[in-house]
């Protein structure tokens, strides 16, 4: 089995810190080139932490929310990697939390844009490419809101439910020219993202963790192995799959 990166090129958006960051990390312990690429200064910095001479690794800030930045900041990562990408990571993302009834219109348009329409034309960008060497391999960050709506996060369930039927979307057209398109769905994770819920719902937080079979909230480590996989030729015949990544929480 074949888990070996080396000499491939990896661009992973949301890498800066969190989950992302932490499959980063597992890219360029097993050889890859990676762009990290954020919001803010965060992708640089940390970039500069994780590099070296044996594997490069460079950070792009940009605004991904914004269409014709889009298409600047994957060019910029694209001139980092020689022209090529192997490996694209769909993993910038954004959350609210707030009662249905009182949503803000800006807040749902928001976290839409980021979470779900940046995915497609980060896709459609590397897809070019990829399907001109048949060759890649994307991998999109779900959610357990791919499966279940939860509460107060209409905007986040809706972009993430949406995020696992694209995946599928793109394998069906893409699978057939060797490029694997999957996504993982973290189950509760313990992040930044996540952090409020013990102070703003701390019943539901008590309830989420009693759910979990593992007993515990998950975190980066608990991605990196999984993520390596679906980047390397070891899953060369898996596509279009989305994979919870959950201590067990979805069988109970």
């Amino acid at each position: 089995m074949n888990l070996d990166l080396s000499g491939k090129k990896a661009i992973v958006t949301g890498g800066g810190r969190g989950l992302c960051k932490s499959i980063a990390e597992g890219f360029h312990e097993s050889g890859a080139e990676v762009v990290l690429v954020g919001s803010s200064a965060a992708a640089k910095e940390t970039a500069a932490g994780m590099d070296s001479s044996s594997a490069r690794v460079y950070g792009v800030s940009g605004d991904l929310s914004d269409r014709e930045s889009l298409t600047g900041i994957f060019d910029e990562c694209l001139a980092l990697l020689g022209g090529e990408v192997d490996i694209l990571v769909n993993g910038a993302g954004v959350q609210y939390r707030c009662d249905a009834v009182d949503f803000p219109t800006e807040e749902w348009e928001r976290i839409l844009t980021l979470n779900l329409s940046s995915v497609f034309f980060l896709s459609q960008l590397a897809g070019r490419i990829m399907l001109k060497k048949q060759y890649g391999k994307i991998i999109n960050i779900a959610s357990m809101t791919s499966f279940f709506g939860s509460v107060r996060i209409p905007a986040y369930s809706a972009s993430k439910g949406g995020v696992a039927q694209l995946t599928k979307a793109l394998s069906n057209e893409w699978a057939p020219h060797g490029i694997n398109v999957n996504a993982i769905a973290p189950g509760y994770m313990a992040t930044r993202i996540t952090a409020d819920l013990k102070t703003s719902s701390p019943e539901q937080y008590r309830e989420i963790t009693s759910r979990i079979p593992l007993g515990r909230w998950g975190t980066g480590e608990d991605l990196k192995g999984l993520a390596v996989f679906l980047a390397s030729d070891a899953s060369a015949y898996i596509s279009g799959a989305v994979i919870p990544v959950d201590g067990g929480y979805l069988g109970k």
